[in-house]
């Protein structure tokens, strides 16, 4: 796996995929600037080099050219955050966008223009990825929340360069999940939240056979209680996976993985921060009623079971975190896996819920790694191979 360690960028110009995606308010200032601060540290790698920088990237989904889509907004904060002046240029191919390319000298960099204003980005147009390549000596892809996507400039492109390595980002994404799936360290656990089996059944199927421990949460443990006849009152269910549901749960048992489903449920009768709530046996739950959170009794199983795992996966939330009064499963599970870390664990956070979850509650720097792309992630726990990263690995 080839890494920027790999390159000496002295006199070298590197094009560099970054996933600047971010979020920007009314007044197009940026209002989340995590994923420009993870590039930091590949950009500013190749610059000490003695190199210069050319920087691309999507923001949000427009059609055709969309003044409020345009990169130009978040220059300040690019250099800001970087803490060098980047120039910008109102095209990302032609011959205005590679003549600033062309005169950028050592230590500087050129952020180009959205990628995505060009509909050949997104259909990994050959011809588009090759006027890209023109603005580099080596491409480095450091956007792993792209890198699941074949576009031109996250993987075609790559075809065009001799030399191509992944940024510190990437390549530590990698680095985590490969921590997860091929560690010798046991116990390894897993634990999965979210609202449907159906969304996880694929990354279930998956990791079986490289963990010890799955817990279980969120709204697709209704649909693991109803199939082994639990009453689960007006939870949400996907009634045609019960079958699916104990499928897995014979699947687990042959591969001697112990499955932790919660006991208890704070349950409301709406979905409603302001509903009325109580605490029932999580098999037990009321017609009229339904189950928003895990109780005091599952947290404190689930606790048990994490402070004995050497290796910890978390994608997803045990409850409807969003409303204050079924956010305490979710916030309990953050501080047993952030004490579980402190002790020495590896615990890798990923999934856009648990990702929010770990930010809106302050557990970012108590965890081990928190992956930067929801989607990516979720493929490669899934066992696909991400098109981004196969195209650097070939030589």
């Amino acid at each position: 796996m080839k890494t920027l360690n790999d390159f000496n960028f002295k006199d070298k110009q590197a094009l560099v995929r970054v996933d600047f995606n971010v979020p920007l308010n009314d007044d197009f200032e940026v209002t989340d600037a995590t994923r420009i601060q993870s590039a930091k540290k590949t950009i500013t790698k190749i610059l000490e080099d003695g190199g210069s920088v050319v920087l691309m990237s999507h923001l949000g989904r427009p059609s055709g050219k969309e003044d409020k889509y345009s990169l130009k907004h978040i220059v300040n904060k690019v250099s800001e955050v970087i803490g060098v002046q980047v120039k910008f240029t109102e095209d990302c191919i032609g011959d205005k966008a590679l003549e600033a390319s062309k005169n950028l000298s050592n230590g500087e960099i050129l952020m180009l223009e959205n990628l995505r204003f060009h509909e050949e980005e997104k259909k990994g147009d050959e011809a588009f990825a090759e006027a890209l390549s023109q603005h580099g000596d080596i491409y480095v892809n450091d956007a792993f929340g792209t890198a699941h996507r074949a576009h031109a400039s996250t993987t075609v492109v790559a075809k065009y360069f001799e030399d191509k390595c992944f940024g510190f980002l990437l390549a530590k994404e990698i680095e985590s999940i490969n921590k997860v799936f091929n560690s010798n360290e046991k116990p390894v656990t897993a634990i999965l939240g979210g609202a449907k089996v159906s969304s996880k059944i694929t990354v279930i199927e998956n990791i079986l056979d490289k963990i010890d421990h799955l817990i279980i949460g969120g709204g697709m443990t209704f649909t693991f209680i109803k199939a082994q006849g639990g009453n689960v009152g007006n939870s949400l269910v996907e009634d045609d996976k019960l079958e699916l549901a104990l499928d897995i749960l014979k699947q687990a048992k042959a591969k001697n993985v112990k499955v932790h489903l919660p006991v208890d449920a704070i349950v409301a009768d709406a979905f409603s921060n302001d509903a009325a709530i109580k605490t029932a046996k999580i098999d037990k739950i009321s017609d009229g009623w339904m189950g928003l959170d895990v109780g005091e009794e599952t947290n404190e199983i689930f606790a048990e079971v994490i402070a004995k795992s050497k290796i910890i996966l978390w994608n997803g939330p045990l409850g409807v975190f969003e409303m204050p009064n079924f956010a305490k499963g979710t916030i309990a599970l953050g501080n047993a896996i952030a004490k579980a870390t402190k002790a020495g664990a590896f615990s890798l956070v990923g999934g856009g819920d648990s990702v929010a979850a770990v930010k809106q509650f302050g557990f970012e720097d108590k965890v081990s790694y928190v992956s930067t792309g929801g989607g990516a992630m979720l493929e490669m726990l899934e066992g696909k191979s991400l098109p981004g990263i196969e195209a650097i690995k070939k030589e």
